[in-house]
Parts: structure tokens; sequence; C-alpha cells
């Protein structure tokens, strides 16, 4: 691991591909080569409301594998019940999702920890306001993206598109995961074959599809980004 790497970026080819999964396994496989890690999820929608507060179960699988248990204000800047694109979560309830906010947070995990694994929400260009987006988000905070692959019918362009989408920010793409989300999915691994093919970037891992996924099993067959990589 690049030991001037302090924090990693998950994005997806879509909502619903696995990425609070393949971070938290990242967490994992982080921690077992040695480090202190915290997860992140800078914005969070469909959040549950619960005494005090809203509850993201994406949030707490996030704390429950991290190695450092920081404030929530600081693993989760933004919290909204409506299950909406964020930027429509924020207006719904008066707010405005402020960037700066969530670079601060992250700053401030990065002293609490050897490696912070942020978990973007949804696909790389989901709008966060009228004009930011998650691309934004990865490009304020400088870090190496990486993808996970939703392996299902429609896979190929998405991936491909996203590829492109984090080259145009100038973001290095430290490696992705072909997560099979549809155990249906026919041409598997032709699909596969031909990511492989066309993204210039390590494969990270291949995790099958399981009902109940273990982040700690999904761990142990991922590869972490090599120095010169991230």
């Amino acid at each position: 691991m690049n030991k001037s790497l302090k924090g990693i970026f998950v994005t997806g080819t879509d909502t619903g591909v696995g990425k609070t999964l393949i971070s938290c396994a990242l967490l994992h496989a982080y921690a077992t080569a040695g480090n202190s890690t915290v997860g992140m999820k800078p914005v969070a929608a469909g959040c549950e409301p619960v005494r005090g507060g809203l509850r993201c179960e994406d949030v707490e699988l996030l704390r429950q594998a991290s190695s450092v248990q920081a404030a929530l204000g600081l693993v989760n800047p933004y919290a909204f019940a409506p299950p909406v694109a964020p930027h429509i979560a924020a207006a719904e309830v008066g707010t405005t999702i402020e960037l700066e906010r969530i670079r601060r947070s992250y700053m401030a995990l990065t002293e609490l920890a050897d490696m912070v694994v942020v978990e973007g929400v949804g696909g790389f260009r989901v709008p966060l306001d009228e004009h930011s987006d998650t691309a934004d988000l990865a490009r304020l905070l400088d870090l190496p993206v990486v993808l996970v692959v939703g392996m299902r019918l429609g896979c190929l362009s998405h991936a491909l598109l996203t590829v492109e989408a984090i080259a145009a920010r100038g973001l290095p793409l430290a490696g992705w995961v072909a997560n099979q989300v549809d155990p249906e999915m026919a041409g598997f691994d032709a699909n596969l074959e031909a990511l492989q093919r066309r993204i210039v970037a390590p494969l990270l891992g291949v995790v099958a599809y399981a009902p109940r996924p273990d982040a700690a099993r999904v761990a142990q067959g991922l590869l972490l980004p090599l120095p010169g990589e991230a």
C-alpha cells in the first residue's frame, strides 16, 4: 500500500451495486494490512427516523467495519429521510449540501486513522446541489477512486462511461471490483472479460452473488491498490 495514501473514494456504476459491501470489505482489508481504518458516508438519503435523529443502515455497517470509532457527524455529515436524490432530499428539508463541510469532516478523519474509506452516493455523477455532483466531491477530496461494477445486464456501458468520467476529472482509478448483483446474469464470464480488456486499471476482486454477503469474508478475496496505482 502507498504509505502516503490517506483515503480512497468508492463509487459505483449505479445505486444498489454494492458500494457499502465493498467499502466495508476494504476497511477490513486495510485493517488486516496493519492500518487503522474509518469509513465515511458523506451523504445518505432514505434514512430511518429514530429517537434523536436519523439512522442509515449503510453508515452503521461502515462504523461496524471501522477500527476507529469517530463521531457520527464526521462519518456522515449529511443524513436525509426522503429516499430520493441527495439534492432533492436536501431541498425538501430546507438545507444545502456544502462540499467544504464534507472536506473538513474528511480531513478530521484523516487525523484519526491511517486510512479513510469514503463511500459515495449512487453513481459517480449524482447531483449534490444545483451545480455540484459526487464527481466534484471526489475531485475536491483529491482521492483515487475504486469503482464497484454491479454485474448485471447493462453494466458494460455503465462501467465504461463511469471510467471515462473518472478520467475526465483527472482522478486516478485505483482499481475496480466486479460485484455480481444479479445471480441470473447471462454471460457473466464474457462480460467480465470484456471489462478486463477495456478498463486499464487493476481488477481488485470478483465477488460472487450472496443473499447475505459478509464484508469480512469478501475482504479476503480483495487486492489493495499498490504503490503507484493510487
